[in-house]
């Protein structure tokens, strides 16, 4: 394996590549938020699977209320979950209620602000009805039998609905992928700790746990492991005895003489893909596999882990979720003049203003180390700037991934 900078589409495609779906679990209703189906779902029932009252008012027979004013003969009700058992017949009506059956005879619905109830209590049309007004046709939503949601959907609150409408108490899902987290290095400790002279709060596997969890991921975090080859290798050991589908390790991953993540992934077994990456930040970017789990080497500087989980992890997630990988970039125009590009595909943190006129101003943030995590929080969008692009002028068309 050659260590020259490996582009930023091929490295995606090295790390989605013969990536099997996880496998199928049933799960709850109440439990499928944001989970993704593995099988389609069908209608169990026609909605509505009657004709059913869209309004508060009276079934009639349209015919009957043509000719105003029309007094027509109260014979029962028909409240919500009750169907009305008898026929509506010529100069009759049954008082109705929304999502109620319509009673056999009766072809509309007389809104109840159009009625009057008379002194000897009969009903007093003060509008005409046409036929099938104010009635919600059986089968209109949807009928017993129809695929209405597709495999590879992920669940909202509107699918959620709708697979309930359905009928569908539990659903076919895909299992959440296990992300098993590992941060290294000797000077980090946990947020909330006192700090020493020469340590730094670990931050980069909150924000890599969220994304997990965001896509649909199950996280699990390992905890900060010191620059210790054996406790190293033992947590390694641990993440593919707990069946996690990747391993996600932060830091450690570079040339230094500390940094010997990749040394001991390899000593366990790991066949090493890539670990040079073209593109900024994030160079130093690992993977590689380790029996069936999947390994990330994500860069130590907060900014670069960020970034590299977006474009990485990101897609490995959705491929063991079996979802289309596609490009999330947009066109926008330049909020301000940006220089020429090196080698590197460049990722700039940046503001974006969506104007009216359906255009998307990005403007680069003044700071862009890879340490800064304020900028990246101030951030809304990353400039993609591919290698070797030109230097652009204000107003310039430019491509975008807006960020979560």
């Amino acid at each position: 394996m050659a260590d020259a900078l490996l582009p930023v589409a091929d490295a995606v495609a090295r790390v989605t590549q013969d990536v099997e779906p996880t496998p199928t679990e049933i799960v709850p209703l109440g439990q499928a938020l944001n989970r993704v189906l593995a099988e389609p779902l069908a209608a169990r029932r026609t909605q509505p699977p009657f004709d059913v009252s869209a309004m508060d008012g009276y079934a009639v027979r349209a015919a009957d209320v043509a000719t105003l004013p029309a007094r027509l003969t109260l014979i029962g009700a028909a409240p919500a979950g009750h169907a009305f058992g008898g026929t509506v017949g010529p100069n009759q009506t049954v008082r109705i209620f929304t999502g109620a059956p319509v009673p056999d005879g009766a072809d509309a619905i007389l809104l109840q602000e159009d009625a009057a109830v008379e002194a000897d209590g009969r009903i007093r049309a003060t509008e005409a009805v046409r036929p099938q007004q104010h009635i919600r046709a059986k089968g209109l939503d949807f009928r017993e039998g129809e695929v209405l949601l597709p495999a590879g959907m992920r669940l909202g609150m509107r699918q959620l609905s709708l697979a309930a409408a359905l009928n569908h108490g539990e659903v076919p899902v895909r299992a959440r992928p296990r992300v098993a987290i590992l941060a290294t290095g000797d000077e980090l400790v946990p947020p909330g700790s006192e700090l020493g002279p020469n340590q730094i709060t670990a931050s980069n596997s909150f924000g890599i746990a969220a994304l997990v969890e965001i896509m649909g991921g199950t996280a699990v975090d390992l905890g900060i492991i010191p620059d210790d080859r054996a406790l190293l290798a033992a947590a390694i050991d641990r993440a593919s005895a707990s069946g996690a589908d990747i391993l996600v390790t932060l830091g450690g991953a570079s040339v230094g003489e500390h940094d010997f993540v990749r040394e001991v992934l390899v000593d366990r077994g790991m066949d090493l893909d890539f670990w040079k990456i073209a593109m900024r930040p994030g160079k130093p970017l690992m993977f590689g596999r380790l029996g069936p789990m999947r390994v990330l080497g994500l860069p130590g500087n907060p900014v670069s882990s960020l970034v590299c989980g977006l474009l990485f992890l990101k897609p490995l997630i959705q491929s063991l979720l079996g979802l289309p990988i596609t490009d999330e970039t947009e066109v926008a125009e330049l909020g301000a003049a940006v220089r020429a590009n090196d080698k590197r595909q460049d990722y700039i943190r940046a503001s974006l203003v969506d104007m009216p006129d359906g255009r998307h101003i990005a403007t680069p943030l003044p700071r862009q180390d890879s340490s800064m995590l304020s900028t990246f929080a101030q951030a809304l969008c990353l400039i993609v700037r591919p290698p070797f692009a030109e230097a652009e002028a204000m107003g310039a068309p430019c491509r975008i991934l807006r960020l979560p």
